[in-house]
């Protein structure tokens, strides 16, 4: 190893103690960010949504009833009900978790994860900040990207009612 890829080493592992200690992360470039205080967040959601949301849980493979959802519509954010995904570019990857192979314009931002030493990309809402899946480089065509999604953190729109309205 040369002194430059050490020195990028140290550099992203400098990152994992600021993750694991629950620092807040806010969305980079949100034209309408959403800021409100865990607590604020928790008293809006139910637990384990906040948790996942918020301090980064993941649930269960197999266990989003949005896993096997077919129907034409929007999947929003659980949190602030930003449009994050259409049904159209939801797919069934195998994973047990709702897929996709892209997000809506400027839905999502992501960041390196480190949780699992490796490093992953995770994405959240750009408006919220809210914690959504990882992004992996094994999607179909054509973007070849998979967004693996917890169920939790989504809520689904059949395409023929109203979107809510974004939380303030």
């Amino acid at each position: 190893m040369n002194r430059r890829q050490s020195l990028k080493t140290l550099f992203a592992l400098s990152a994992l103690p600021a993750s694991l200690a629950g620092i807040a992360w806010t969305p980079a470039g949100a034209a309408q960010a959403l800021h409100k205080s865990k607590s604020q967040w928790a008293a809006l959601l139910p637990p384990f949504a906040y948790r996942v949301l918020f301090e980064e849980e993941t649930e269960s493979p197999g266990s989003s009833p949005l896993n096997h959802e077919k129907r034409d519509g929007v999947y929003v954010c659980a949190a602030c009900y930003l449009p994050l995904f259409d049904s159209a570019k939801k797919y069934d990857s195998g994973t047990g978790w709702p897929s996709f192979w892209q997000p809506q314009p400027g839905a999502v931002s992501t960041r390196s994860d480190f949780q699992l030493v490796l490093p992953r990309t995770e994405y959240h809402c750009s408006r919220c900040g809210g914690h959504q899946g990882h992004v992996f480089d094994d999607g179909p065509p054509p973007t070849g990207k998979r967004y693996c999604n917890n169920g939790v953190a989504l809520e689904f729109v059949v395409r023929a009612d109203k979107l809510p309205e974004l939380r303030t």
